[in-house]
């Protein structure tokens, strides 16, 4: 393993620019744990935060939403679980999606890079809340 000290280079959590980056250790705690770093892309100094214990929170993390059964208990569903409720439920087409278009609620969305997709929310005029398979995901529509 190289050795760290101050003025070398190491990844860490960038609290300004919310990325996994290289950092210059600007002060250490003790011989093999860095304390304060300043980041190389945004120059802002911070506590050093090891991008290996940091567990970023996804919106998959956030969305697991609780419905109830017949029997009134509560019962955990994962998005690709009501990503698909949700295609089922729809009897529109899928169209391509063009962020100039206007999208309504239960319209499914074909996404170049996201793929199936159902609009569940609308959230501005021109902002539309989609789930797709892996995640929910916020697209422009009406631009």
């Amino acid at each position: 393993m190289a050795e760290i000290s101050v003025g070398k280079e190491i990844l860490s959590q960038c609290n300004k620019c919310k990325l996994i980056l290289a950092h210059i250790i600007v002060t250490m705690k003790d011989a093999t744990t860095p304390d304060k770093v300043m980041c190389k892309t945004c120059k802002g100094t911070h506590g050093f935060k090891d991008p290996g214990a940091t567990k970023k929170k996804t919106s998959i993390d956030r969305v697991i939403k609780s419905a109830k059964s017949a029997s009134g208990k509560k019962v955990s569903e994962s998005v690709a679980e009501l990503w698909t409720k949700a295609l089922n439920r729809t009897t529109s087409k899928a169209r391509s999606y063009n962020m100039k278009d206007s999208f309504a609620l239960g319209d499914i969305i074909d996404h170049p890079t996201f793929g199936q997709g159902v609009v569940e929310r609308l959230i501005d005029n021109n902002k539309i809340e989609v789930i797709f398979q892996d995640d929910y995901r916020t697209l422009l529509h009406k631009k």
